[in-house]
């Protein structure tokens, strides 16, 4: 029988445009969003599925950028990448454009410390984007 082991949110931002955070080069994305589930209760391989929305918004001048979204389980980019996508934004649209990644990391191993840490990163291949709400990072972990 399924068990549901925890679920956590980070919320940065809840309401469109209330804030404006540069987005990092691709070379050293910025994280966005961090996790920490608790799966001390877990008697075999986990189950998580998880969650992002980031709205961004091109500069003044807009030019074609790419934005990149990466999950990552653990703390910093070079721990195993759980998914990551990119996109395009449309530099037709003046105001905010939502990129949405949904993704499920299968068979984790019970880490020793009962903690099991997610870390959203975001980055763009030019400079000048920012990131302007909402954002927010949610996980669900389940376990048999």
């Amino acid at each position: 029988m399924t068990r549901l082991l925890d679920a956590r949110t980070s919320q940065n931002a809840s309401i469109s445009n209330s804030i404006s955070i540069p987005i990092a080069l691709l070379s050293q994305p910025g994280s966005f969003g961090q996790i920490g589930l608790n799966v001390s209760r877990a008697t075999a391989p986990i189950r998580t599925q998880l969650s992002e929305t980031v709205a961004c918004q091109l500069p003044f001048l807009p030019v074609a950028t790419t934005i990149t979204l990466t999950i990552v389980r653990g703390t910093v980019l070079t721990d195993p990448i759980v998914y990551s996508s990119s996109g395009s934004l449309n530099i037709d649209l003046l105001g905010p454009q939502l990129f949405i990644l949904t993704a499920s990391d299968f068979n984790v191993p019970v880490p020793p410390s009962g903690l099991l840490i997610y870390t959203a990163f975001i980055g763009e291949d030019l400079l000048g984007t920012v990131r302007v709400g909402p954002e927010g990072f949610n996980s669900v972990a389940y376990s048999n």
